[in-house]
């Protein structure tokens, strides 16, 4: 399973950027209204369980019974089991949860809107 390595940085805000059915990117940073500073790409993602933005996750150790829930869920315990707790908007934190086959960490600076002058 995989406690992801954050690099040092401010990461307290969070978004999902994309989601093709398999490659999920998440990006973080301190204000995502004009760019950001890091990217999370996970691919051959086969469960997804978190909101589209949330706030200052805290990575951590999947339970036993995420695990089971998504083995059950998928049929196998994948190479990649991304879980934390975050800021989701409401009156309590979530629990969220991804698997998928493989991750990779970018980080620098990513305008907002790539592409536009």
């Amino acid at each position: 399973m995989t406690l992801l390595p954050l690099p040092e940085g401010a990461w307290w805000d969070w978004e999902v950027r994309g989601f093709d059915g398999s490659r999920l990117t998440l990006v973080a940073g301190y204000d995502l209204a004009y760019h950001h500073g890091l990217e999370v790409e996970l691919t051959d993602t086969v469960y997804v369980r978190c909101p589209t933005a949330f706030t200052e996750p805290v990575f951590r150790e999947p339970t036993p019974g995420e695990r089971a829930e998504v083995a059950r869920i998928t049929g196998e315990e994948p190479p990649v089991l991304l879980a934390f707790e975050a800021d989701g908007g409401g009156t309590a934190p979530v629990s969220c949860l991804v698997a998928a086959g493989a991750w990779a960490l970018r980080q620098g600076h990513f305008p907002r809107w790539r592409g536009r002058t």
